[in-house]
């Protein structure tokens, strides 16, 4: 009865978003405030249907209703609690249910949160976001309906979720990354209502400001999780393999960042007009390109969901006509979008500027490595594969460069500027990072620039986002400073601080690419080794069953010196209901470095095959991460960005473009 509850719902919302469609927009063409005003109350609904269905989805594989499909498929009686809840959206149809779940929480923050928008503008926004709920509502429902049942007799036990997702840093992965995929259709959303009313102007930037941070934190978070799984369950050591899906989400998050920073310039300036909607539309169209490359079995990937062509057609059908409509009607209105104001080569708009085309092409040089064998075997029927040297070597200058700009271009002021004069405050700064390469190089002994260059620029992005910080109490005694310092707006340590993680983060990258240490060796119990100074001596090996796998657990003794740091357990685990195997890395972590080890297969001598690695500064990586989305959350909650306050400041009369 609950599951029949759920279809229905989902048929229902269905209909409200088309009915959510049509009414608001023509309200809003014909200024009737009536029509216009069923474009909250229907978004609204449409969500609580929504959440309605996916409940029910989620109380079938709470109580293991194998006689749904999806059930069936991805889960299993044994399976613990907290990976039957997250098998919801472990498999295609659940995760597009809650793709569409969180399309209309959008849509309902916006319709409640969004009151001093002028009516025509929301109205239109609604609308559009509907239509974006309508289509995936349309692909759920006809191609990956997740309340389908199985024939009769409804089987025993299913088939269990795929191992590798039953851990719990990809079970919260796909949400936190979805949030941030879908979190972009509501920009796109506002660039469409502009373009449909052909006016963009510094109160548009200030209310698509809040929505796209939203959806750059979630992203940062969602990668971060993805990154950091990768690391320790795959077993290979690594934290990124420019896989396909992996590329699908970070293009995106270029985008967005640069669209985060061109809406200021929207929002101070009233220049890139034309540019931040452009930026609007493509970032969703990338979000849209993750759905299709992760489920239309096109490119191969650990990650993907599906591998079924229709679905890809139908995917690919709803990001053309999304993305053609969208362009097309950019191409219409780009006339009524002429920028007012005016700025000198030297200045903050100026290096926002270099700071877009930057991440602009940093994103179309990823998107053409992930898209490049596809294209090579469509049109010059070769197969061929891009990896990790063409991305480090063409991906890595443009990161570079940025590394450089921030510093700089976070302290320019608006319009004109000398640039003689920042560069003098940031001398303190540079000189410190040169220092810290400087003394990298120096330890490392001659071996690869790549981690002095990588803490040359983490240092200079930590200490020049200090200075900026610091540069903003104007002058005066240390105390008033300080107590200035403390007041400063949530923004502008929301800046500081992501740029500071950034330069974390690629502190990390550098380290543990440019240092790390791997050793790969059959190893008797009881023997020991060395490692990057380190001794670890396997102590034995042992077996036992897990809640629904067997494992293979080694004891290994982590030293150095005479002195026991810890044991670590690598383990290896079989599940025999997927029949599949997965390694459980141990990890000793550390601020530093982080001591990594993988047991594998019994060795016909009676040893058992290790791999070991010293990785250094890999935490940085992911704390980085934090500090970027920390940064984004405090800039989210500084008050002069909430949608409301920046609608009463600078109100649209929302008439249409002529």
């Amino acid at each position: 009865m609950i599951t029949e509850f759920g279809h229905f719902a989902l048929i229902l919302a269905f209909f409200i978003a088309c009915f959510q469609v049509i009414v608001p927009l023509i309200g809003a063409h014909k200024r009737w405030p009536g029509w216009m005003a069923v474009a909250g109350p229907a978004a609204i609904i449409q969500f609580a249907l929504t959440a309605g269905a996916f409940a029910a989805l989620m109380w079938a594989f709470v109580t293991s209703d194998f006689s749904l499909r999806v059930v069936l498929l991805n889960s299993h009686s044994a399976k613990p609690m907290l990976y039957k809840i997250t098998g919801v959206w472990g498999n295609h149809e659940g995760s597009m249910l809650l793709w569409v779940l969180i399309v209309t929480m959008f849509g309902a923050f916006a319709a409640l949160g969004g009151a001093g928008l002028p009516p025509g503008f929301k109205a239109r926004v609604l609308s559009v976001q509907a239509m974006i709920g309508a289509a995936f509502f349309g692909f759920i429902l006809f191609t990956s309906n997740p309340f389908m049942r199985v024939p009769l007799p409804v089987p025993f036990d299913g088939h269990g979720l795929n191992p590798l997702l039953q851990d719990p840093g990809l079970a919260f992965h796909p949400p936190f990354l979805y949030l941030g995929y879908v979190g972009l259709s509501m920009s796109f959303s506002f660039a469409v209502a502009a373009l449909i009313e052909g006016r963009v102007d510094a109160a548009w930037g200030r209310w698509v400001r809040p929505y796209t941070l939203a959806a750059w934190i979630f992203l940062t978070i969602g990668i971060a999780l993805g990154s950091w799984w990768a690391y320790y369950e795959l077993g290979w050591g690594g934290f990124w393999f420019w896989d396909p899906v992996e590329n699908a989400s970070f293009m995106p998050w270029l985008i967005a960042a640069a669209l985060l920073h061109s809406s200021i310039v929207v929002e101070k300036r009233d220049v890139l007009k034309s540019w931040t909607i452009l930026l609007a539309i493509i970032a969703f169209g990338f979000s849209m390109v993750g759905a299709f490359i992760t489920r239309s079995g096109v490119l191969t990937s650990v990650h993907a969901f599906a591998s079924d062509p229709a679905r890809g057609v139908f995917l690919l059908g709803i990001l053309a006509i999304f993305m053609m409509g969208a362009l097309t009607l950019f191409a219409a209105r780009a006339g009524a979008m002429q920028a007012r104001g005016v700025f000198g080569l030297i200045s903050r708009e100026s290096a926002l500027v270099v700071n877009n085309i930057l991440l602009a092409v940093a994103a179309f040089v990823v998107f053409t490595g992930t898209i490049w064998p596809l294209v090579a075997e469509l049109f010059f029927e070769r197969k061929l594969s891009v990896g990790e040297p063409f991305f480090n070597l063409a991906f890595t200058p443009f990161m570079l460069a940025l590394g450089l700009v921030l510093p700089v271009g976070a302290m320019l002021p608006w319009k004109r500027a000398k640039l003689g004069r920042v560069l003098r405050a940031l001398r303190g700064p540079f000189a410190l990072a040169v220092a810290v390469g400087a003394l990298a190089y120096a330890m490392q002994n001659g071996r690869s620039a790549l981690g002095p260059v990588g803490l040359f620029l983490a240092a200079w992005l930590v200490s020049g986002s200090a200075v900026d910080l610091w540069s903003r109490t104007g002058r005066g005694a240390l105390r008033v400073r300080a107590q200035r310092l403390r007041r400063l707006p949530r923004a502008d340590w929301g800046k500081s601080t992501a740029h500071a993680g950034l330069g974390i983060t690629i502190a990390g990258i550098a380290g543990m690419m440019a240092w790390n240490v791997e050793d790969i060796r059959v190893v008797q119990p009881g023997e020991s080794f060395d490692l990057a100074g380190f001794t670890l001596t396997l102590d034995g090996v042992r077996k036992f069953d897990g809640p629904n796998y067997r494992v293979t657990q080694a004891e290994v003794t982590l030293a150095k010196g005479t002195h026991v740091i810890r044991t670590l357990y690598p383990e290896k685990r079989f599940y025999p209901v997927a029949g599949m195997p997965t390694t459980e890395a141990a990890i000793d972590n550390g601020v530093m470095r982080d001591i990594y080890v993988v047991i594998g297969d019994p060795q016909a001598d009676g040893g058992w095959a290790m791999r070991s690695y010293y990785k250094p500064l890999a935490n940085w990586i992911w704390g980085g991460a934090i500090l970027m989305a920390l940064g984004g959350a405090l800039s989210l909650s500084d008050r002069r960005y909430r949608v409301a306050a920046g609608a009463r400041k600078a109100p649209m009369d929302g008439v249409p473009a002529e």
